[in-house]
Order: C-alpha cells, then structure tokens, then sequence
C-alpha cells in the first residue's frame, strides 16, 4: 500500500508538472525593470507605462503565436545591489524571456552580467553608458545612444556654439553621472581645455550651496552635470539663489517636466541646456505610436517613448525568430530595422543604435523644452 500511495503521489506530482508547464507555455514572459520607488521613480513608471503599451497592443492582437505577453515588473530603485536581486528574480523564479531595463546604467552593468549568463535578450532604453555594451554580451541592446556620444555633442555645444571654455563639470559619482562627465572631460581634454573644476556630489544631498561658492570662485562660465533631476533641480536653483550667471548644461536625465518643479520654477531654466535625443514628433516613422498613445490618453514622455521602443524591439525579435533561441534573435535584431516610438532603429555589433543622434534644448519661459540646435 506504502509503494502504491508513493506512485500514485509520484503520478500527481507529474500531472501536476505537466499541467503548469502547459499553462506557463501559454505565455510570453517580459521583465520591466528600473526605479518603480525612490527618488527617480518618475523614470521607471515612464518605462513601465511605455512598454505596457505597446504590450496591451500585442495581447490585443493576438499575442504571438497565440500566447499573450505577461509583464513583470522589478523595482531596483537604481541601486545595483538590488537590480542583481531583480535581475535573479527575473531568471529564477519569474522564467522571464526577455527584458525591457534596467534604467541606470549602475544597475543594467551588474544585471546584465546574469542576463548574459542565463540567455536572455535584454534591451535598455536609458543606460548610457558606453560599458553596457562594450563587454561583448551578444544579449544587451540599447535604443539609446551612448556617453562618448553625448560628450562630443556636448564639447561642440559648449565650446563652439556658447563659446565658452571656462568649464565647470559636476557629477553625481554615479555610473551615468561620472560616465557623461569623464566622457566629456576626454572631449574637453582632445580639443586643448581643461576644466577649472572636476568635483562630485552625494547622491541624495540637496544642500549645494558650499559647491555653488566654489564654482564661483572659479569664475566658470558654464557648469555640465552629470546626473538626474534630484540633484540637478536643487543644484540650479541654488546657483540662481546666488545670483551666479552661469549656463547649465546636461545630459539627457534632464528631458523630463518635472525638471520644472525641481529647478523651482520655469524661471530658473533660463540659460539651462540638455542634450537628449531628438523629438520623435518629428519623425514619421513614430507617428503610429504617437498616435496610439494618445488614443490611450498617455502622455508621450522621453522614457514613455523609449520604453515603447524596447518593447517594440523584443517582440520585433520574437516575432522574426518564432520564439527561436537567443542566438536567432541577436542575430535577427543585427540584422534587421524596427519601425519604432523613436524612429527607425537598426543596431551594430555591439547592440548600440546606428547613427544615434544627440541635439540640444533650451527652456522657453514657461519652462518648455525648445529645440536649441
């Protein structure tokens, strides 16, 4: 009776196993990770809202090949620590064939690095760091464009259109942050100007006024941060608190509305410059998914877009390959364009955008972004 109760336990067990591998193969399983709290929350649930978009269209349609696409969210919070334990989650226990992230370039290095290892094609649709993709993990893509990119657009802006080259770089010892700011430093260094200050912030801190005092003491005529809005807001308003007439330039973090509220107010903006890539609106290869989020009364915000993207660029590849094995889809991804939220995107050998382009804005006085050059 004993053996008997054990195999019949044994068949259940099976059946069991059987049943929920049935089940699972009906969906498709997607990871969404990046900072869904903290401080930089506003990113994530931009990434979020972009990519369920686009998804609720696929579902919508018929999923692929009859499954519908489940999203998973992970929240790292941009702490890498803890985008490693998403990024496991993700592979261990959620089985997630593909993942949207993360946001940070602090997080998508370390994640990735479990991603490659498990197989899974990653795209991210922020980390702009030129170390994402330059390891060589045939899994990590981009619909971003990179630093070292960004720098060289930044240099010429800063020394050939403001024509200044008394600067001041800040960052906010983070991976994005220090990245953008040593790249342009190399930019800065390649064309004979060394900056009069290379100084980093905390993270967190929101009290600038010590650092304000030593950037005029330096007589900088501009200031290039490398960091999020967090830091950025407080750190302009502090510099017009005291009075010092400077420009503020920075990198793509910065095309957000809530740079508005942070800097405390549209007037503050004056003299304040971000570079990020240009405005999709203007690219009719984007018009169907403006128009499908509007239909859908979502904002078209930066990372809303980019997000969209992403997901456009997984299920391109899943699509293209039949669900073939990750090989198949890196190699259909390198191979082949995806009419995206962002515009056509085709990716080299490295998994970054071809032809990425970074152009500037400005801040009328209502504090709306207005294309600069």
């Amino acid at each position: 009776m004993k053996s008997i109760s054990k195999l019949l336990t044994s068949a259940a067990f099976v059946s069991a196993m059987l049943v929920s591998s049935a089940y699972a193969a009906e969906t498709i399983k997607i990871g969404v990770a990046g900072p869904m709290t903290g401080a930089n929350a506003t990113f994530g649930e931009q990434v979020w809202t972009g990519v369920s978009a686009y998804i609720q269209n696929v579902n919508n349609a018929g999923g692929l090949d009859g499954k519908q696409i489940e999203l998973v969210k992970g929240d790292d919070a941009c702490e890498p620590k803890q985008a490693v334990a998403v990024a496991n989650r993700f592979v261990d226990q959620d089985k997630v064939q593909a993942v949207v992230g993360h946001f940070c370039s602090s997080s998508t290095i370390p994640a990735s690095e479990i991603y490659s290892d498990a197989g899974i094609l990653t795209v991210t649709p922020s980390s702009t760091n030129p170390i994402v993709t330059d390891r060589g993990f045939d899994t990590m893509f981009r619909t971003c464009g990179r630093d070292d990119q960004q720098a060289v657009v930044a240099g010429s802006f800063i020394l050939d259109t403001l024509k200044f080259d008394k600067i001041a770089l800040i960052h906010d010892k983070d991976t994005y942050g220090q990245g953008l700011v040593d790249a342009l430093k190399k930019t800065l260094s390649d064309r004979g100007v060394t900056p009069v200050l290379y100084e980093g912030l905390t993270r967190g801190e929101r009290d600038f006024n010590a650092l304000v005092t030593k950037i005029k003491s330096t007589g900088a005529q501009a200031v290039y941060f490398g960091g999020l809005i967090p830091e950025a807001g407080p750190l302009i308003r502090q510099i017009h608190e005291q009075g010092l007439d400077v420009a503020f330039i920075s990198g793509d973090a910065l095309a957000q509305a809530e740079i508005v509220t942070a800097s405390g107010g549209p007037q503050n903006l004056k003299g304040v410059y971000y570079s990020s890539a240009a405005d999709p609106k203007d690219d009719p290869a984007a018009a169907d998914a403006l128009t499908d989020l509007k239909s859908k009364n979502v904002a078209p915000d930066n990372y809303t877009l980019f997000g969209y993207a992403s997901a456009q660029a997984i299920v391109a590849a899943l699509q293209g390959t039949k669900e073939g094995t990750i090989d198949d889809q890196v190699k259909w991804l390198r191979a082949n364009n995806v009419k995206s939220a962002v515009g056509n995107l085709a990716w080299n050998e490295k998994g970054d955008v071809k032809d990425f382009k970074f152009v500037f804005y400005a801040f009328d006085d209502k504090g709306n972004p207005v294309r600069n050059q």
